[in-house]
């Protein structure tokens, strides 16, 4: 049996990095995270006679679409400007793809990683800002949801 501590470790300690958004703004502090998956996709082929079982053959690799919450950030935020020039342009100047790494930390929530992981090649598909309600006693939270082309464990 180990003696470490950090086992099994806490989801609510984790930092978020996006390449190219400075950490000043406080642009990669984050409420929440998901969409760190990949699925490969299968085709089933059905062979004639054999009704026994359906083959299923490697298809492509796919990822859903990776989700970072926070509290509304402030007015001159670069993660809200990178936002803007992605989901506002007409598509005929070309706009950046960012990496952006998440780090799952220690109890203690210092600066070493237990795990990590990096997406590649991001960009912004959709940002919401999530319901006002009058009745609950909640910050206001905005929903950015990314695309990216690979996932990889980097610790």
């Amino acid at each position: 049996m180990t003696d470490n501590k950090e086992y099994p470790p806490v989801a609510f300690y984790f930092s978020v990095y996006i390449n190219g958004i400075g950490r000043d703004a406080g642009d990669n502090s984050f409420q929440e995270v998901s969409g760190l998956n990949t699925e490969l996709e299968t085709e089933d082929i059905e062979e004639g006679g054999e009704n026994r079982f359906v083959h299923h053959l490697p298809k492509k690799i796919k990822h859903p679409k990776l989700v970072l919450k926070r509290g509304i950030a402030e007015k001159k935020s670069p993660l809200v400007s990178w936002c803007t020039e992605v989901l506002e342009s007409d598509f005929n100047t070309s706009f950046s793809t960012k990496e952006i790494r998440v780090y799952l930390l220690g109890r203690n929530a210092g600066k070493e990683a237990l795990r990590g992981w990096s997406v590649d090649n991001a960009f912004p598909v959709s940002w919401e800002i999530e319901p006002f309600n009058s009745t609950k006693n909640e910050v206001a939270i905005e929903k950015i949801e990314l695309i990216y082309n690979t996932l990889k464990r980097t610790v």
